[in-house]
């Protein structure tokens, strides 16, 4: 990952988040914004922890910080996971992904959501999500299940088959109930051109 990469993550975060790229802006969420914060710091561990030069400098720094943010937010999202631009977490608690999870560009994760590895049978290994995808609160995502684009995934469902894109999936398991998917859940994906 270079600088620049990294820097696109960052501001694509505070976009997604607070829809401002302005350095109080950034300031402001870096000290006082919870998701924002946390996301700061995981792209930070991520960054740093591939340059040689950083490993032995920022990275133990950053890693110190994040874990505390870890445990004081509940959110278990190992920095190695791999996570496209425009994360967002809606409320931070009860949050815990698997890191060899895929989540796609503009995904927003509620509070109590599980990405979740399977041992066994069918659905053996780990969730993939596609880009702008609403995960809401409590769902739980298990095993090596592909989420397509621009879903929507409804409060404490279980999804552990395929969704197919543009889906709103409810229910234990998860079901399709429609094919109007996540527009108007996934907001402020127009960052790219801001940024760059």
């Amino acid at each position: 990952m270079t600088f620049k990469d990294y820097k696109f993550l960052v501001l694509s975060d505070l976009y997604r988040i607070t829809d401002n790229l302005g350095i109080g802006s950034l300031f402001k969420h870096l000290i006082y914004g919870e998701s924002f914060r946390y996301n700061f710091w995981m792209r930070t561990c991520k960054f740093s922890h591939g340059k040689r030069l950083l490993k032995y400098t920022l990275h133990p720094i950053a890693r110190l910080i994040y874990s505390h943010y870890t445990y004081k937010m509940g959110i278990s999202i190992p920095f190695t996971t791999d996570i496209g631009s425009g994360f967002y977490i809606g409320h931070f608690g009860g949050i815990v992904v698997n890191w060899r999870s895929t989540i796609g560009k503009n995904c927003n994760i509620s509070h109590g959501v599980t990405l979740g590895q399977a041992n066994r049978g069918r659905n053996k290994g780990y969730p993939i999500v596609g880009d702008d995808v609403y995960i809401g609160p409590g769902a739980k995502i298990i095993g090596a299940v592909k989420v397509g684009n621009n879903v929507a995934i409804g409060a404490n469902c279980v999804v552990t088959k395929d969704i197919p894109d543009n889906s709103v999936v409810v229910g234990i398991p998860g079901k399709v109930i429609s094919q109007e998917g996540s527009e108007g859940y996934v907001e402020r994906t127009d960052y790219t051109d801001k940024i760059r």
